[in-house]
């Protein structure tokens, strides 16, 4: 059984998650509305249905654990971009906030000694070192080519291929 601290933890958490998808979301729908972003806009659908199965993960398991998930309200996410590399900052972004959260929960999940919850949130550590790569990893490339349109189309047409490399998705 979940103590109530882990439990409103966890449903933090489910919130993040869905923010996360729904900001994922937003960037694929600005993306899809660019001229040529193909790449970028099936890259950040699929991170947008990633997160929200990240979601639904945590929900069965605070649920299979007797506690109570909550499905959050959601608040409107960034909807437009400056550029295609403030896209990708915000991406960082979100992901290291995630990282930080993940580790605060399994720092409490030792706290309250549920040894279950800190095991179950290994799977996420794991996942938050593979996600924080990629981010890390996409901004570095598009750092590199800056403006050159040349270069957007490449990375645009290679960030699928270097996606399912780098990072085995869920």
């Amino acid at each position: 059984m979940l103590s109530k601290t882990i439990q409103e933890a966890l449903n933090k958490q489910v919130a993040m998650e869905a923010a996360s998808s729904q900001a994922y979301l937003a960037m694929a729908s600005w993306a899809e509305i660019q001229a040529g972003l193909d790449g970028v806009t099936e890259f950040f659908y699929q991170q947008s249905d990633e997160e929200r199965m990240h979601m639904l993960k945590l929900i069965r398991y605070i649920n299979e654990r007797g506690g109570f998930a909550v499905v959050p309200p959601l608040e409107q996410p960034i909807i437009t971009f400056q550029s295609l590399q403030r896209v990708f900052e915000e991406f960082l972004k979100h992901e290291v906030q995630v990282s930080e959260s993940i580790n605060a929960l399994v720092g409490l999940s030792l706290e309250e000694m549920d040894f279950a919850t800190h095991n179950f949130l290994q799977w996420y550590v794991s996942e938050q070192i593979e996600e924080e790569n990629l981010a890390r990893t996409l901004n570095d490339k598009l750092e590199l080519v800056g403006d050159d349109k040349s270069g957007i189309y490449l990375f645009d047409r290679d960030i699928m291929v270097h996606r399912n490399a780098t990072s085995k998705g869920e």
